[in-house]
């Protein structure tokens, strides 16, 4: 069964997140929680869009995000205050979920059967001894702006229009040379890591570190470039 959410404003833990919409079809992923609705054409994809609109009201007026795609819609949920995921986006993705089954399509189930990637996040790490002197080239090269809420000029930096990854900065000690400074976090539901892992490992890929499992994994090619794949889990 789904748990039960907290009323209020209470703070949720990350796993009450993820237990909360779990049944939902929806997935907690770094700091938002997101749901795939598959269908068959753009018209079926505007019902969707508008019925996800009208049911959140002014709630999701800025916490609904919403991608469409040939073959399916992405919905995301967040606040806008907090830049997380609180009870108010919790019993909106219930809501959401209603309206979307009630269209006789479901959130988080594809279309046929068809096998399809779960919901993910991408980001792009950049690693820099100088945080503050690397940041404006990557703010102003890639058109990005600061991520809310961050401070002291070392923050995310973020797409204003929502269509590419976040990008932040790890601080170094020191240079560290015949290694590669930029990698890519890939944001996945918990149970999902253990499948994408083994199909990194599959198809080439070489397990650097699980140290810090099930928070981060880090793998890389056989050329050594770095990828790490990330989950909610061991962060609380």
């Amino acid at each position: 069964m789904t748990q039960q959410v907290p009323d209020g404003d209470k703070r949720l833990s990350r796993r009450e997140i993820s237990d909360a919409v779990g049944d939902l079809g929806w997935r907690y992923v770094l700091d938002v929680v997101r749901t795939s609705v598959a269908v068959a054409s753009p018209a079926r994809a505007v019902e969707v869009v508008a019925r996800a609109v009208a049911v959140a009201g002014a709630d999701g007026e800025r916490s609904l995000e919403m991608d469409v795609r040939p073959g399916r819609v992405v919905l995301t949920l967040r606040s806008p205050v907090t830049g997380a995921v609180t009870p108010v986006e919790v019993e909106l993705a219930g809501r959401i979920s209603a309206v979307v089954a009630e269209l006789g399509l479901n959130t988080g189930t594809d279309v046929g059967g068809r096998e399809v990637r779960s919901v993910q996040v991408l980001e792009i790490a950049i690693d820099a001894i100088d945080i503050a002197a690397v940041r404006p080239f990557w703010k102003a090269v890639m058109g990005y702006h600061d991520e809310p809420g961050a401070s002291g000029g070392e923050g995310a930096l973020v797409d204003p229009v929502g269509q590419g990854p976040a990008i932040w900065f790890q601080r170094m000690t020191a240079p560290r040379a015949q290694r590669n400074r930029i990698h890519l976090d890939v944001s996945v539901p918990h149970d999902e890591a253990p499948h994408r892992i083994e199909a990194a490992l599959a198809a080439g890929g070489v397990l650097l570190s699980d140290a810090e499992a099930p928070s981060f994994w880090v793998l890389a090619d056989v050329e050594g470039n770095e990828a790490c794949v990330t989950t909610w889990q061991g962060r609380d």
